[in-house]
């Protein structure tokens, strides 16, 4: 109360008392003033009090009598206003507390006296309850008069006052009571309260009570007596009462206070003796009548029931059931039986609703329902109460289906038959139908047999609300709508339903909890009486045994009513949501049925569910749907049956039904056992309806509709379908939470399933229903965790269905199964499948039992999985891995490329992933089975893989090589072992070689197969992967197994190769399949196998050579050597030009070989990969993997065994030459067949190519490089033949474009490089080698000068027509022989070079090389523009005159031997012939190359002058005097007569003739002459020339003179020139030549000139004068003083 005791609070009140008390004296002041003095004594009092007290609010309160007292006597004056006043004060001092007993009695009684003159009613009330409500001061009399008062005033004629008074008497019997409770409260410490007895009639005093409960017990014991029409004891002065306000005041005491009557054995006591009497009592009326019996018949009139008091009973009845139902057990089975009976069909329509509506509040109470059970059911000799209620609840159902209701007259519009569809009129007229403009919209109601109930939302699940038990206002009965009844009668069950299960299940779980932690029972809260006398019983199973009774027989009681009723409201129901409750409730009783093991009533509940989904199922006529008698349909189908007959409809409801078993089996799979055969069934057909298909995993997903023109689908379903099949796939899901028997049963009811689908599929191709096999997958799936349970039956029975014919079965029984199997492997099962083998092999064992079913679609799935399987599982499959790789290697070349393809990708998979993984023992297998992927020949880019494969394969030998020859090692171990044990022979291939050399041999042999493959491009690809494996890894082998390797692996490939390539086809192949160009260069068989040929004799060759070290040691190495020469040989001589070249590399190949280096010379370090030793790193390796070989020990070893720790055997150096003799031998066999030019000449002709040519070529230095030792002039001769054959060999036409520059190039072509550098590297030879190989020097020259010769004479090839090179045309396929001449030129300069070198050397001298050196050069000279390229002849001359300036003087120093002799003449005639040359300038030549070429001319002159004239003593006569005639003829030259006129002058070659002319005179006068001869030669020589210019001049002269005006002719002019310029020449000579030497003659001839000359100067042409000019001046020496004779002579 701190609000009113505060010191605020406090002040307040002694303020508002002081002013109430003033307003007080105030209004007395005139007419009472009594009372005014009492108030203003009052005041004083009040602040006496104030003044004098510390705790002013108690001291109130003492004197309160004396404060209340003007106020009392204020509402004595009966004045409204003061009355008022003073009423407000009092309920002041009453809210504050400050009123005593004395004072609150006195307070009372004035209330007492207003009401008896009805004043201030409101105001009294009011008061009375603030009285009432603040303190428990008011007791005993005062207290029933305070109520009486109340009471009174509720039945006065006021309608306010009237109904203020009844909420106040309310209030105030609340009050009365809450103190009982407040005082228990207050008490319970310290007293004990007394235990009330049950069943104890013995009436205790009274007097026991304490004041509060006395109070009430009085109270209480005078409602009853009232409402039973008699006098009470404690109300005194009650004047009159209603019946039904006094069964509503004791509902409320009973509902709001059942612990007081409870507790205190007085009350029960009031209970069992006075209410409930009087409740059966009032009852009789309601009993007895009958409704429509008439009065006359029973013998004394019948009271009629009497609504509200009936529904006033009612209503008190539910209390004393629902909270003393332990008291009064037998008075409660009166009262049920009552309820029971009110519901019968005789009864008044409003009595029955009550009761519904009583029965109801009943039903949500399972507690409560469960104590009847336990109280009447289950004792012998008693009522089936609750049998009955359940029951009755049936039969008022039925009854309302039956008899139309008389509660409202418009009766239903009486329907022929639930199918006939009412015609419109009577739709419309009915009440459940509203009419919409043509359509109608069904209100939600119950449909039976004409029988139309609308069902009304009477209450919320779970809770009573009543509507005519609250009607406490009606008097009459009311109207009860039509359907209200049976809704309620609906909700009970479905309450009553909800209730018990959820009541039974709940105990259930708790004893499951209780039994699994077998604690003793305090772990149960005491939930009610009856669990504490569970409780009580020490031995936990009986207690157990005790409920489970009660369970079993509170539903044996209620199933069968519930059965039926609920049936029978499914089948009447159109209400979607009505539907779902009933179905709800159905399948909770299923469900509980099933959890206590009452296997009839769980089935009947099943049954009564699917029977339900398939009402509409048989029936074969359309309903329309707008027929309110009906759901609408959603769905028509044909049945899932053999000879479907009809159509099958479902409606929604059908799908509800169909919802619920879902959610049945769902939730309840657990105790359906045999019963899921019925709901499988039920379910599988609504798939098929629906046409669901299954889908990933196995879940069913709407699919297209069923083939079959009846499926229609509306969308309504359609929205539903994909909720539907989340439900079923959950339902599946749910099974992992099964026992192990509840599984076993599910999975016998699928299989069993499926068998019949299988039936039914047989023999036809229709769509089979997969409904069985998806869910048994989905089951699988679900409970891997225990899959060994299940696993047998389950992958038996797909296994069967994989087999089944039809397409659509089979596929899902395969999808099945895969699906399961690749789930079992990724499960984490415990233990982990890595340490439970048996389990592994278990669940692969199924995969592996595919293959025996020939259908590729299920091989197509079965290699999916194995594919799957090793994406998620690869790393631990283990011991599984031969079962899977068996899978793979199981696929023949005829099952089809997408079985292939898929399988292949599989070992893909296999070998880029998983090597590592596997057991060492299962490399074979891949390798067998890579193998066999090669050979297939359905796709090609298969087999190429897989050769790749087995490359990558290898690649992994070699890298993890050790460990896995460990591993091999030691499984060979245990294999020797147990085959020593049988005593039979370990039996594997190439067995002797260790395990490891076996796996690799194996691989070699695979890809061997694989290169002899009849299409090119596997053969191309395993013959590169062979060589590239073997080179790259063949070091890891044993030494002992390279044998096997030569003579097993290679040998043997390369005789397969060699026969099949020379008996290839040779007709054309059309264009490869479809649209794909085959190049022509592989247009026949035969090309194509001659590329493998290639291949493969190169891959053999490089392994020779880059394991030569490890290949010599072997014994029979040269016997391999010839073979291997051998087939080289074959191939450079087959007839085709690829296969032949490539043979040639091949040799080129092993011919850089060394011989090992011996020991003393080896390197410290591993050499570097391109030295040619032996190198133990085989090139690939090193190049491609890119890391340093020694990685680990066992490899280092091992290259140690051949290098170092056992130094290699070194074969002598004879055995190598005898290698390399073979190899000349068969390198002077394949020249000389190939370069020998065919006899006949037709188109077929075989030529071998250039390059070919080159390559021959180009093996001879290396191979000399070994046999120089023993090479002798023989072979030679020998070379020089096959040099000189492969020069010759022209190019076809179609080639040339790329071997030859154009025609103007002057570049030679490979195989000329070639034929020179052997000839180059023979000479180098030569030069260092012994005197006895320097003889070969002249056959050199003799090869290379052939070769100059070229250069005007092409060499001829056989009988074969060439063209000459520039007038081929590269379309047409014609020979075209070579343009020789930059061969011929370069061959030049290597002879000029070679005999700079070798000049003076005997052979060299003795065989006249610079005879034929001049006698060659010759040629080229003498045609000089005719040669076929202008570049020859000078090249020719400048040769020339290197030559002759190195081998004149050795020629004069040879003079006297006469070894030279004949060379002199061949020289003049070649100078001859050059410098007077027959042919004739080109027109286009230009000046300036006309002056070139002439200065070429003056060189030879002067190497004349300086080389040869100064000599002439030691050279032959003849010789000279040739030279001195050409000189001669040089000095004037007649010009050619076709010069135009301005180039006359130059083209005179007016330079060389001055140089002879020197030369001449030089050689004339310079000389001292020796003979007589030689001075008149050279003296002859000039008289003839100063003739030939004396004769010219005259004659110009006499020309000039007869022409007149007319110039002379142009040449007639330039020779003039000439000859003037000649004069002035002769004269600078001789006057440089020394004196002596000059003929005086000679002067007397010069001079006689001069006259001549100066005749000419009359000419007209300027150059004539300008060249006389010249002329002229010299002429001035001679003009000097004529001197004495004598010194003239002197000097």
């Amino acid at each position: 109360m701190s609000g009113t005791s505060s010191p605020e609070a406090v002040k307040k009140l002694l303020e508002n008392m002081q002013g109430d008390l003033r307003g007080l004296s105030l209004e007395c002041r005139k007419k009472f003033p009594p009372v005014k003095e009492a108030a203003e004594s009052g005041i004083i009092k009040v602040k006496t009090i104030a003044a004098r007290n510390a705790d002013i609010l108690a001291a109130l309160k003492e004197n309160s009598s004396e404060v209340v007292q003007p106020f009392l006597m204020g509402c004595g004056t009966k004045e409204p206003k003061i009355t008022q006043l003073c009423l407000a004060a009092i309920q002041r001092l009453m809210s504050h507390e400050v009123v005593s007993e004395a004072a609150a009695g006195n307070i009372i009684n004035m209330l007492w006296q207003l009401m008896e003159n009805s004043l201030e009613e409101l105001k009294l009330l009011q008061t009375v309850l603030v009285l009432l409500t603040t303190n428990t001061v008011v007791h005993d009399e005062a207290l029933s008069k305070a109520i009486v008062l109340c009471f009174r005033l509720h039945f006065t004629k006021d309608n306010i006052t009237n109904n203020t008074a009844a909420a106040t008497v309310r209030q105030v019997v609340t009050v009365v009571f809450e103190r009982v409770v407040a005082e228990d409260e207050r008490y319970k410490d310290t007293i004990d309260q007394p235990v009330a007895v049950q069943g104890n009639s013995n009436r205790r005093s009274v007097s026991t009570l304490k004041p509060c409960a006395k109070d009430a017990y009085m109270l209480f014991q005078d409602l009853c007596q009232l409402v039973n029409a008699d006098a009470p004891y404690w109300l005194v002065g009650m004047t009159e009462m209603t019946r039904t306000f006094g069964l509503e005041l004791l509902e409320s005491v009973l509902n709001d206070f059942p612990q007081v009557f409870l507790q205190h054995q007085e009350f029960s006591f009031l209970l069992k003796e006075r209410v409930c009497p009087l409740v059966i009592k009032l009852f009789s009326p309601n009993i007895k009548f009958r409704q429509g019996s008439s009065t006359s018949s029973s013998p004394a009139p019948v009271e009629k029931p009497y609504f509200p008091i009936c529904m006033r009973l009612l209503r008190v009845v539910s209390v004393l059931i629902k909270q003393f139902y332990s008291l009064l057990v037998t008075e409660c089975e009166i009262f049920l039986s009552l309820l029971v009976k009110f519901l019968d069909a005789d009864k008044p329509q409003w009595l029955r609703a009550v009761a519904v509506e009583s029965i109801h509040r009943l039903c949500v109470q399972p507690q409560l329902l469960r104590s009847f059970c336990q109280s009447y059911d289950m004792k012998q000799h008693s009522t089936k109460v609750f049998r009955d209620i359940v029951n009755a609840l049936g039969s008022f159902i039925q009854s309302l289906f039956l008899v139309p209701s008389t509660g409202n007259t418009s009766a239903t519009p009486s329907q022929t038959g639930s199918n006939a569809s009412g015609n419109t009129g009577s739709a419309q007229t009915n009440p459940g139908v509203l009419g919409m403009g043509g359509g109608a919209t069904v209100l939600p109601a119950f449909e039976y047999r004409g029988t139309w109930i609308p069902i009304l939302n009477v209450t919320v699940q779970g809770s009573a609300k009543a509507t005519y038990l609250e009607m406490l206002d009606k008097v009459e009965p009311p109207m009860i709508p039509e359907g209200y009844a049976m809704s309620v009668a609906f909700h009970c069950l479905l309450d009553l339903v909800r209730g018990i299960t959820t009541m039974i299940e709940g105990e259930l779980g708790e004893a499951e909890i209780v039994s699994q932690t077998t604690t003793e029972t305090t772990s149960l809260p005491a939930q009610s009486p009856e669990q504490q006398d569970l409780q009580s019983v020490s031995d936990q199973s009986e207690k157990e045994l005790v409920s489970r009774a009660v369970w079993e027989e509170m539903v044996n009681a209620c199933w069968c009513g519930l059965l039926a009723a609920l049936s029978l409201l499914l089948d009447a129901s159109t209400d979607e949501a009505a539907t779902e409750n009933i179905l709800k409730a159905e399948l909770t009783m299923a469900a509980l049925c099933g959890r206590l093991g009452l296997v009839t009533s769980r089935d009947a509940f099943i049954t009564a569910i699917c029977k339900a989904y398939s009402i509409q199922g048989q029936n074969v006529q359309m309903i329309s749907p707008s027929s309110e008698s009906h759901q609408q349909v959603v769905a028509v189908g044909q049945p899932l049956a053999l000879q479907p007959q009809g159509t099958v409809m479902l409606t929604s409801k059908n799908i509800q039904c169909m919802r619920t078993l879902l959610n049945l089996a769902h939730c309840h799979g657990a105790v359906l056992g045999t019963s899921w055969q019925l709901v499988l069934a039920t379910l599988q057909h609504l798939v098929w309806i629906l046409g669901l298909k299954p889908g990933v995993g196995g879940a069913l997903k709407p699919g297209r509709a069923v083939e079959g023109p009846s499926t229609v689908l509306t969308t309504a379903v359609m929205t539903d379908l994909p909720v539907i099949s989340n439900i079923l796939s959950r339902l599946f899901e749910s099974s992992q939470y099964l026992d192990d028997v509840s599984l076993h049963h599910l999975i016998n009811a699928l299989c069993s399933l499926s068998l019949e689908a299988m039936d039914m599929a047989y023999g036809n191709n229709k769509e089979p229903s997969l409904f069985a096999v998806a869910k048994l997958l989905e089951t699988g799936l679900v409970n891997m965790h225990r899959i060994e349970i299940l696993w047998r039956p389950l992958t038996g029975h797909l296994l069967e269905v994989c087999q089944h014919p039809n397409s659509r079965m089979r596929e899902w029984g395969a999808e099945a199964l895969t699906s399961l199997i690749k789930a079992g492997l990724t499960f984490s099962h415990d233990p982990p499948l890595s340490q439970n083998q048996r389990l592994q092999l278990l669940l692969l064992n199924p995969l592996k039992e595919l293959s025996n079913i020939s259908h590729p679609d299920i091989r197509i799935k079965q290699l999916e999985c194995v594919l799957q399987i090793l994406q998620s599982q690869g790393d631990s499959l283990g011991p599984g891995w031969p079962l899977v790789l068996g899978v793979m290697g199981a696929i023949r070349s005829d099952q089809g490329e997408s079985l292939i393809r898929t399988a292949f990708q599989c070992l893909q998979l296999v070998v880029t992933d998983f090597l590592p993984t596997m057991p060492c023992t299962c490399l074979q297998i891949v390798v067998e089975v890579a193998g066999s992927f090669g050979l297939h020949n359905q796709e090609l880019n298969i087999s190429l893989t897989s050769i790749g494969l087995l490359w990558n394969i290898s690649d992994y030998f070699f890298q993890r090589g050790e460990i896995i020859e460990k591993e091999l090692n030691k499984e060979e171990a245990v294999l020797q072992k147990q085959a020593e044990e049988k005593g039979v022979m370990l039996n594997r291939p190439f067995h002797p070689a260790p395990p490891f050399d076996c796996l690799w041999l194996c691989l070699y042999a695979k890809l061997g197969e694989l290169c002899v493959d009849p299409r090119p491009a596997v053969r191309k690809s395993a013959g590169q992967t062979l060589f590239s494996t073997i080179g790259a890894h063949g070091t890891l082998l044993q030494h002992s197994t390279w044998h096997t390797v030569i003579w097993k692996v290679l040998f043997h490939l390369l005789d397969r190769v060699r026969e099949s390539s020379t008996t290839a086809d040779k007709e054309k192949i059309e264009s490869g399949g479809g649209n794909i160009l085959i190049h022509h260069s592989r247009d026949t068989a035969e090309k194509q196998w001659a590329e493998t040929w290639v291949l493969t004799l190169a891959g053999v060759a490089r392994i020779f050579n880059t394991r030569r070290y490890l290949l010599q040691p072997l014994g029979d190495f040269s016997q391999a050597w010839d073979v291997l020469l051998d087939h080289i040989q074959s191939a450079a001589l087959s007839k085709n030009n690829e296969v032949s070249l490539a043979a040639l590399k091949s040799f080129q190949e092993i011919l850089q070989i060394v011989s090992p280096v011996r020991d003393s010379e080896k390197p410290d370090t591993p050499p570097a990969i391109n030295v040619s030793v032996p190198v133990v790193v085989g090139t690939t390796t090193a190049t491609s993997l890119g890391r340093s070989f020694m990685r680990t020990d066992s490899i280092g070893e091992r290259i140690g065994r051949y290098n170092g720790s056992e130094p290699p055997v070194i074969t002598d150096e004879i055995e190598d030459l005898n290698l390399w003799w073979a190899a000349w031998n068969s390198w002077y066999r394949i020249g000389s067949e190939s370069t020998r030019p065919p006899i006949t000449c037709d188109k077929l002709t075989f030529i071998p190519s250039q390059p070919f040519l080159t390559a021959l070529i180009q093996i001879f230095p290396a191979l000399y490089q070994h046999i120089k030792t023993g090479f002798s002039m023989d072979d030679l001769q020998k070379l020089g033949v096959i040099l000189h054959g492969a020069v010759s060999v022209p190019i076809s036409s179609d080639a040339s474009p790329f071997i030859l520059p154009s025609y103007t190039e002057a570049v030679l072509t490979s195989l000329q490089e070639a034929v020179l550098t052997a000839l180059d590297v023979l000479q180098k030879a030569i030069c260092v080698g012994s005197e006895s190989m320097q003889i070969m020097y002249p056959a050199i020259f003799d090869q290379l000068l052939a070769f100059v010769e070229f250069s005007c004479k092409p060499p001829q090839y056989g009988q074969l027509e060439t063209k000459h090179i520039a007038n081929a045309k590269y379309n047409q396929a014609e020979w075209v022989a070579l343009n020789y001449v930059p061969f011929a030129e370069r061959s030049l300069e290597v002879v000029v070079d070679l005999y700079q070198k070798t000049a003076c050397h005997k052979a060299v001298v003795t065989e006249k090389v610079l005879q034929n050196i001049i006698k060659t050069l010759r040629i080229p000279l003498s045609l000089k523009y005719s040669c076929p390229s202008e570049s020859t002849w000078k090249l020719a001359v400048s040769s020339l005159l290197k030559v002759l300036s190195i081998g004149l003087p050795v020629a004069r120093q040879h003079a006297s031997s006469g070894k030279f002799d004949s060379m002199w003449p061949e020289l003049a005639n070649t100078f001859e012939d050059f410098l007077f040359t027959k042919s004739t300038p080109p027109d286009n030549l230009s000046i300036q190359e006309f002056q070139k070429n002439e200065s070429i001319d003056v060189e030879v002159v002067q190497l004349i002058s300086m080389e040869i004239l100064p000599y002439a003593n030691f050279i032959p006569k003849e010789f000279v005097g040739q030279i001195m005639t050409m000189l001669n003829k040089g000095s004037i030259h007649s010009q050619s007569s076709s010069f135009t006129e301005a180039e006359i002058d130059i083209r005179m070659r007016e330079e060389f003739s001055k140089v002879c002319f020197e030369t001449l005179l030089q050689f004339s006068f310079s000389n001292k002459v020796t003979t007589p001869q030689e001075g008149y030669i050279s003296r002859m020589a000039l008289s003839v020339l100063l003739k030939r210019s004396q004769d010219v001049l005259h004659r110009y002269i006499e020309d000039e003179r007869l022409s007149g005006k007319c110039p002379l002719p142009r040449q007639q002019v330039t020779e003039i020139i000439f000859v003037l310029k000649a004069v002035s020449t002769l004269i600078d000579s001789l006057k440089k030549t020394q004196p002596e030497n000059v003929d005086a003659n000679t002067w007397a001839q010069v001079i006689a000139l001069y006259p001549t000359l100066v005749e000419c100067i009359t000419c007209s042409s300027s150059e004539v004068c300008s060249a006389l000019k010249e002329a002229l001046v010299p002429f001035k020496d001679f003009m000097h003083p004529p001197a004495s004779k004598v010194q003239n002579g002197e000097s």
